[in-house]
């Protein structure tokens, strides 16, 4: 008995809809079931969050974070170095037999200086400076700091020509208060823009010359150069002459050069010129005698900036890098290292 045509067709129109659905479904499935685990993994593998997040937050409270964003750009520093101090004084008084001033010759003598001359003090001697101060880093641009520094040092007499100005000791020791002002002016990030500006003539089409020059921005520059001016008060606390005091602020002028050892340590060499007055007074006269002072300076330090992100202590958890855990970035390492470390920074 044959078949009607309209039947004929609905059975193979149902046939194909079943076979489709067979051939479609088991994938569907199978998809779902392996894309399921891969998802929680990659939400949280060992319980590091993969996540990518617009900011990263180093504690669980606001207050917290904003408190730690705060401490991350303060550093700690010590240093200490060797310096030499010129000294100039231009004397001039009206009782020149008051000051403690001897003639070098027979052929000269002090009742020669007549009231009103100008005689031309200089002098030369060492230093030994060592402070102690903090830093704050804006936005890697500006740095500003304050310390506390004492200074160890001789003071010979002043001479000119055949004329000599005494003094009681030949040893002092300065306190100082000062406050710094730096400007970055060359460092990693300015690095990989002046490469960006020195390979802007290249073709972006050349793709040799666009690959050096990602090689050479992805390389580690751990050296910073900060251009840094300085402002304090002097306070005399053993003095080479009794008559000897500071009343005016100094200021100085000095070039940073730091070089980086982890995120947190650094070391740095600091060569810088300070600009001093002393003013020496005798009791039993009005006038006043005014010291020029320049010290040159070379200081080699230690800066240590304070961790804002909190060591990792979660049970299980042996990555030695930066990572999150539930939102919170954690460091796996101590300050003394690299927290991102790359090959052969391991130990």
């Amino acid at each position: 008995m044959n078949c009607s045509p309209l039947l004929t067709f609905r059975e193979k129109y149902y046939k194909r809809l079943i076979t489709l659905f067979r051939n479609s479904i088991v994938p569907i499935i199978l998809g779902l079931l392996i894309s399921i685990p891969l998802q929680a993994q990659q939400e949280d593998i060992f319980g590091i969050d993969t996540k990518a997040r617009s900011k990263t937050r180093r504690s669980e409270s606001g207050i917290g974070n904003v408190t730690r964003g705060i401490i991350s750009s303060i550093s700690l520093e010590l240093s200490g170095g060797y310096g030499q101090h010129f000294n100039k004084m231009d004397f001039q008084s009206s009782s020149p037999a008051t000051y403690p001033i001897t003639a070098l010759s027979s052929e000269s003598s002090t009742t020669d200086i007549a009231n009103g001359d100008i005689i031309t003090f200089d002098s030369k001697s060492s230093a030994v400076p060592f402070n102690a101060g903090l830093r704050i880093d804006m936005f890697g641009i500006v740095t500003i700091g304050a310390g506390y520094g004492r200074e160890f040092g001789s003071m010979e007499a002043m001479s000119s020509g055949n004329y000599q100005f005494n003094f009681t000791s030949d040893k002092y020791v300065f306190d100082k208060l000062y406050g710094t002002l730096g400007l970055v002016i060359f460092d990693e990030q300015r690095r990989r823009a002046f490469l960006g500006w020195k390979y802007r003539k290249f073709s972006s089409q050349n793709t040799y010359m666009q690959a050096e020059k990602e090689i050479r921005m992805r390389q580690d520059y751990p050296w910073r150069f900060t251009l840094e001016g300085e402002y304090g008060s002097i306070t005399v606390k053993e003095n080479y002459d009794n008559y000897l005091t500071s009343t005016e602020p100094y200021y100085g002028l000095g070039l940073r050069i730091e070089r980086e050892f982890s995120e947190y340590t650094k070391v740095f060499l600091k060569p810088a010129a300070e600009f001093r007055k002393f003013n020496y007074q005798h009791p039993s006269l009005e006038e006043m005698q005014v010291i020029n002072q320049q010290l040159f300076t070379v200081n080699v330090g230690l800066a240590i900036r304070l961790p804002g992100t909190k060591r990792c202590k979660v049970p299980g958890c042996g990555v030695k890098m930066k990572h999150l855990h539930n939102g919170v970035e954690y460091r796996g390492s101590s300050i003394w290292h690299m927290q991102n470390r790359k090959v052969g920074q391991w130990y």
